[in-house]
Formats: structure tokens, sequence, C-alpha cells
């Protein structure tokens, strides 16, 4: 059972002549609050001060019930979550171009035969695309005015934004005129043994399955052949890692496979 702690990080007060300038002005601070690694309240705190009813201070008890749906739906929508992670892509270019120590004034995204986009995706299945020259491929009415490591301005239909950005190590924080966000990309290259089933046999390169030596269901103890794949006119075969069950073959004799692909799991017994 995990414990939850609530703690203050910090207190914002503003006053003015009225109610409405003391509004704005919080709302203003809030705006320009930056704070990522912890979870806040601070996009619950920014639609209070934009609720018309707190606005007018017809304030009750069971105003929060009524509006506790539409204070913490989320504060960026699709096309928000889109530009920040456009932000967070051309960050992510530029900062390894300021880093490279070889061919470090190629600019970003640069190919000498032009073909597809470069892209970039990111967790909750976000990709954007973009060329050398700052040209973006994925957003109607949006340009690339500037991209700097921390700083990215954009024109999204006339108007410009900034957006201002921190590259970390497996995460990209974005703060924008919409709103914060924090992007986690997708690893471009990952061991496939990473993201597949344990006890999960892979293809060690693209290979024909010549053979099947074991059944689904099957027992097998360590060292006994399961399959055998045939590459470059040479027989590799496959042995299972540990006593245990087949518990899934996915191939079948014939079969041609990519190099990481998946042939059978062994399900270990336990010690």
């Amino acid at each position: 059972m995990g414990i939850h702690y609530d703690a203050m990080i910090a207190k914002v007060v503003a006053h003015g002549s009225d109610r409405a300038t003391a509004i704005r002005k919080l709302g203003d601070a809030l705006r320009r609050t930056r704070i990522h690694g912890v979870r806040t309240n601070l996009d619950f705190l920014r639609a209070i001060l934009a609720d018309e009813e707190f606005a007018a201070a017809r304030i009750h008890t069971a105003l929060l019930d009524e509006r506790l749906a539409e204070w913490t739906k989320p504060s960026l929508d699709e096309r928000a979550v889109h530009l920040s992670a456009l932000a967070a892509a051309l960050a992510e270019a530029t900062t390894v171009t300021a880093g490279a120590k070889v061919l470090g004034r190629i600019p970003m995204a640069y190919r000498n035969v032009p073909s597809q986009p470069r892209t970039r995706t990111y967790e909750g299945d976000i990709t954007v695309s973009y060329s050398a020259g700052f040209v973006q491929h994925d957003l109607d009415g949006v340009t690339v005015v500037e991209a700097k490591p921390t700083c990215v301005v954009l024109a999204v239909e006339g108007i410009t934004q900034t957006y201002e950005v921190a590259v970390g190590d497996g995460w990209v924080d974005v703060d924008g005129p919409h709103g914060s966000i924090t992007l986690k990309p997708v690893p471009l290259f990952v061991d496939p043994a990473d993201v597949v089933a344990e006890g999960s046999l892979l293809a060690p390169m693209p290979a024909a399955v010549i053979s099947i030596a074991v059944a689904d269901g099957q027992h097998v103890s360590k060292g006994d052949v399961v399959v055998v794949l045939e590459a470059m006119k040479m027989q590799h075969t496959i042995t299972a890692p540990t006593d245990g069950v087949v518990s899934e073959l996915s191939v079948t004799p014939g079969t041609q496979v990519e190099s990481g692909a998946v042939l059978a799991v062994i399900q270990g017994e336990e010690s």
C-alpha cells in the first residue's frame, strides 16, 4: 500500500484595486509559474481563476462539487499537446547539434538527398515530424520561427508563441502559452528483449524457420532444441535457456522472420 503526502511548495498572493484586477494578476503569476518533477495543483488553480462564477464572487459550498470535473480536465487539448511536442522535438534536436563533437556545423535534420522528414515520438502516441530549415509537417498554420535548446518560437495562425523547454535524460519539460507538460521520448532504437514477454526466444538475425522441435505446452529442459533457423546458408539452433514449458509458438516451418522476432516463449519453472 502506497503512502501519499501533500506538501505546500509555495504560496502566491496578489492584490489589486478590485477583485478583477487581483484575479488577473494572480492568473498571470500562475501562468508564468514553472514547476516540474512533482505533481501539483497548478492547472486546477488556473482553472478556478478562469471560472466566471469565481470571478463574480458567486461562491457557495457546493461550487467545488459542481465544477470539479471541469476544473480538473486536462489543460492542454490535442493541438496544444502536439505544439508542445513539436517544441520538444526541435529543442532535443538542437541540443544534440549544439553538443556534437563531429560535423557540428551541419544544419539540424540535414540530408544531402532529401527523402522522408525526421520524426520524433513521445509516450501517449504523440508523433511530430520536421525537416532541415525548421520545416514542420504535421500542424496546419504553424511555422517555426526559431529553435534553440531551451527555447522554441512558433508562429501559430500568425500569432507568435514562445515555448520554454528543458531537455533531460528520458524526459522533456515544456512550458507554453497553453500550459505545461512533461513528455517522455520513445527511444528510436530498443533492444527487442526489453519489449517482449519474459522467456521469449528471439531470432538473432533475419532467417527462415526450417524446423520446430517442440509443441505448444510441451515441457523442455535447458539446452533442448526449440527452433532451427537457416540464414546465409547456415543453420542456427535456438535452444531453451532454462527448464520450463512452451507457452507460445509464434512460427511454423517455412516462416521468414526478421531479426528480433519472437519465435517461442518458454515459461520457466518456479523454484
